[in-house]
């Protein structure tokens, strides 16, 4: 499974517009909802537990199986069934989930991660299905089975496990701002009474509220809509990731990132449906598999070192949540 393409091919009937407005939703049509795994009780959803440590998920079964070896009842075996696997992603991300205008397919970090998962499934250069998402529109595709998995920059937080699931983190992130060159931001503290541009539905956004409120905070559907609206003077600022911050930075010659020292942490997991804990477990042998193949520092060092330099690695996973 180790990663040797600079891009994640096969990307196969994805349900995306065209061209940069492909960030807006796109309505796929609903998956029949899945028999939970044998880990759940059939016909019940999964009973909400008390969350100290978001970044806990739920411990593998063991190694990860070949293909051929997964059962057919399992979630898995469902996804093998149908030959695809269909992930909810971005397309305007850069360096994340982008679409690249040449090739004309979805390419970044997360794609890749996506094509793991599913060539662990389905075996090598497996068939990918991506649905172009808002950030708004990652709960609901999971809680509505239209998805199998969400690999968004999505932050793992203790309130979004009320309502799906999470792998372990695959990266931490981190909040900042990126302004317009000459601007006299020069910080979170500098931004009161500026407008500052974040995504509705992001811990973005939250985090802004709560940490800079007398900012004027200015929602938008996407970062890339938050980059349009400082280039026409809307705003002032955005805040954001600073893997999503880079990708803008890297597209506007105008714009930079301000050096400070990032404001949150931002562990990324993949979103499963909360009664899909046989697909979690699945997931987390993978980026077990990820680390010590390599297949995670060739990802990250091919999209994300250039811009952010080497980092930190791989995070270690933690695990112990109890099945519920």
């Amino acid at each position: 499974m180790r990663l040797t393409r600079v891009t994640a091919p096969l990307v196969v009937a994805a349900t995306v517009a065209l061209g940069l407005g492909a960030c807006s939703s796109v309505a796929p049509t609903p998956l029949p909802k899945a028999a939970p795994s044998a880990s759940v009780t059939a016909g019940k959803a999964p009973t909400a537990q008390s969350c100290t440590n978001a970044v806990q998920s739920y411990a593998p079964d063991g190694a990860l199986p070949a293909p051929s070896g997964i059962p057919s009842a399992s979630t898995m075996g469902k996804i093998k069934a149908r030959g695809r696997l269909i992930a909810g992603v971005s397309a305007d991300t850069r360096l994340l989930g982008s679409r690249n205008p040449l090739l004309g397919r979805i390419e970044g970090f997360d794609i890749d991660l996506v094509q793991q998962i599913a060539d662990a499934i389905l075996g090598p250069n497996a068939k990918v299905e991506l649905r172009v998402i808002t950030a708004a529109d990652r709960l609901p595709v999971l809680q509505n089975h239209q998805v199998d998995v969400v690999v968004r920059n999505m932050t793992i937080t203790c309130d979004r496990w009320k309502t799906i699931a999470f792998s372990a983190e695959y990266y931490r992130a981190g909040q900042k701002i990126l302004i317009r060159k000459g601007s006299t931001i020069t910080g979170l503290a500098s931004l009161a009474g500026k407008r500052v541009c974040a995504p509705t539905g992001t811990s973005s956004l939250d985090n802004l509220v709560r940490l800079a409120p007398k900012a004027i905070a200015v929602p938008a559907t996407t970062h890339t809509e938050c980059l349009v609206n400082l280039q026409q003077g809307k705003v002032e600022a955005i805040t954001g990731d600073d893997t999503v911050l880079a990708g803008l930075a890297s597209q506007d010659p105008y714009a930079v990132v301000l050096s400070e020292k990032a404001f949150t942490a931002e562990p990324y997991g993949v979103g499963i449906a909360a009664d899909q804990v046989d697909l979690v477990k699945f997931v987390n042998t993978v980026l077990e598999n990820d680390r010590t193949s390599g297949d995670w520092t060739t990802s990250y060092n091919t999209w994300l070192a250039p811009e952010l330099g080497k980092g930190t690695g791989q995070p270690a996973p933690s695990y112990g949540r109890p099945t519920p």
